[in-house]
């Protein structure tokens, strides 16, 4: 702890400490060591809580969920250089999914480190994360920290969401300053995230062009879910009768089986649709950047936007509506009084009936029994867990496993999905089941493939010591992809794809007290899942997956480019 002793005096770490709790921040994830081990040991004395991770992707990870479910920005606290740079990863990717965090480190002197003498772990850190966060900003005294976290925590929040960076060197954190000084220098940050009302000149041209649509189609994205306007969406599709087709995290913003949802007729409305409205939602790759042959292509668009750069980022936005979801949403829902909307009653029939077909087709790879299990006929049994527990939050991750899982499970509640996102990446499900746990408080159900869980799979360890109701599942088929493939050198080493088939992944957890289990058939699965879930405990299940099932790179196959050399 600190060294200062005068009553009259306090120091940086001290003043840090007092302007998070002046903002309300009751959390922290990290990882400690030089130069920030005090500080987190006094914000656990102060009454935040401090849950500690065996890596700083993880932390970052988990603050980053904190904050798409909180709309405040999560902390994530590091140490410097290495410490840093491993948060980095998870500060970007809360930077391109919209995710309110802030990355505290602890970083070595400056004067060393301008000159590049060789300090400890020397590293221009506030320079280096520039490119990949919203915002960064370094705090040099103590008598700034308040404005810094404030510029901080602004930035986080308003208008488009995002990962910030916060220097704070040794020298700070280690620096004197009087105690009552100190105190003038702290406020609450009012309004962070001001409201961006969209022109009424805009709305009315959404609802003239959307009025004039004979097959309507509404797109909700991620944005629409963090904005929480959820009564104002539902109102606004219950009133219009215009289907939706929900992005994966915004599964669950109305149930996945509201009578509206066309998530089973996906491919029928994106190629039917002559009006698509965007609400929070991107025209990037997981859309095919609203072109192709998924698309289409005399379609027109409107779009719900805080951000006025992403407006025509891919396609040009007829009618483009710039301001934050719930405003835009109420002044949509008022507009209804005035500009009616009827769907045209053959557009909801066909795609009702391309939705039967499509359920039927899923039925049949969900029935189908085989030995060993495959990712239909294992999700099977996870659907009927998910749908007898409603409220639980799903964390997802994988190639197959994701795909599958977003086709396959129900959400019923919004922000319940919480997945890898616009960048796809692998590595986010302990940090998220973590930063979700910790939040909600409710019970968390991890859908892991074998590759992706072996990302961050050592937070096994922080779920135990916190004692997390978190049950994690991990679908191992023994590959990346899948199990199967083959060394085509002929040497002895495995393919670049394979893993090990015959590993235990419930035996970790069991190192760690937590709750094993070790399934191979739909009864074993349902059992363990639901024990695991009612337990509220810690638990682990290795469910084995046929290695040849699964699909390479799973949906995204012709991202994946392949060798024109014949041998």
């Amino acid at each position: 702890m600190s060294s200062v002793q005068n009553d009259n005096l306090t120091d940086g770490m001290h003043v840090m400490v007092e302007a998070l709790k002046k903002n309300g921040v009751d959390t922290i994830y990290g990882v400690v060591g030089i130069p920030i081990t005090d500080l987190a040991r006094h914000a656990q004395e102060e009454g935040i809580r401090y849950i500690g991770f065996r890596h700083e992707q993880s932390a970052g990870n988990a603050a980053a969920i904190s904050g798409y479910l909180t709309k405040k920005p999560g902390i994530c606290l590091t140490v410097s250089a290495p410490g840093f740079l491993n948060g980095l990863t998870a500060l970007a990717n809360a930077t391109v999914n919209g995710f309110p965090m802030i990355q505290i480190s602890g970083s070595s002197d400056r004067a060393i480190i301008d000159l590049q003498q060789g300090d400890y772990e020397e590293l221009d850190q506030m320079n280096i994360a520039k490119p990949f966060a919203k915002a960064a900003y370094r705090i040099n005294k103590p008598e700034d920290i308040a404005i810094g976290l404030a510029r901080a925590i602004r930035a986080a929040t308003s208008g488009r969401p995002g990962g910030v960076y916060l220097d704070v060197t040794t020298e700070l954190l280690g620096s004197v300053i009087d105690k009552v000084e100190a105190e003038k220098t702290l406020f609450k940050v009012e309004n962070p995230a001001p409201k961006s009302i969209p022109s009424s000149d805009s709305i009315i041209k959404a609802l003239n062009l959307l009025s004039s649509a004979k097959k309507p189609l509404v797109l909700l994205g991620k944005g629409a879910a963090y904005s929480q306007a959820d009564e104002l969406i539902k109102k606004f599709l219950e009133e219009t009768g215009i289907p939706f087709l929900p992005m994966s995290m915004a599964k669950g913003l109305l149930p996945d089986n509201h009578p509206q949802c066309a998530a089973a007729a996906r491919s029928f409305v994106l190629e039917n649709a002559d009006i698509v409205m965007l609400i929070g939602a991107r025209l990037n790759w997981l859309l095919g950047h609203g072109k192709g042959k998924h698309w289409n292509p005399d379609v027109r668009f409107i779009q719900l936007e805080i951000d006025p750069k992403e407006i025509d980022s891919n396609r040009p936005i007829e009618a483009p509506v710039v301001g934050d979801i719930e405003s835009s949403m109420e002044l949509l829902v008022n507009g209804l009084e005035k500009i009616s909307i009827k769907v045209d009653s053959s557009w909801i029939e066909n795609i009702e009936k391309d939705k039967e077909i499509n359920i039927d087709k899923m039925a049949a790879k969900l029935n189908t029994i085989t030995v060993p299990l495959n990712y239909y006929n294992a999700l099977k049994i996870v659907k009927e867990v998910v749908d007898s527990h409603k409220d639980i939050y799903l964390v997802n991750e994988g190639a197959n496993t994701l795909d599958d899982t977003r086709n396959v499970i129900n959400m019923y509640y919004p922000r319940r999905r919480l997945d890898c996102g616009t960048w796809g990446v692998m590595g986010v499900g302990m940090g998220f089941a973590i930063g979700a746990a910790i939040t909600s408080n409710k019970p968390i159900l991890a859908i892991e493939g074998d590759s992706a869980f072996g990302f961050s799979g050592m937070e096994i360890e922080t779920i135990c010591r916190y004692k997390l109701p978190i049950t994690i599942v991990v679908f191992n088929n023994g590959g990346i992809y899948r199990g199967d493939h083959e060394n085509l050198g002929g040497g002895t080493d495995p393919s670049p794809t394979t893993l090990m088939a015959t590993a235990r992944y419930d035996k970790l957890i069991e190192a760690f007290g937590g709750t094993p289990y070790n399934v191979e058939t739909q009864e074993e699965l349902k059992d363990a899942i639901t024990k695991g879930i009612e337990s509220l405990k810690p638990t682990l299940i290795n469910c084995k997956i046929d290695p040849k099932t699964g699909t390479e790179s799973g949906h995204i196959t012709s991202l994946n480019p392949k060798t024109a050399i014949k041998n």
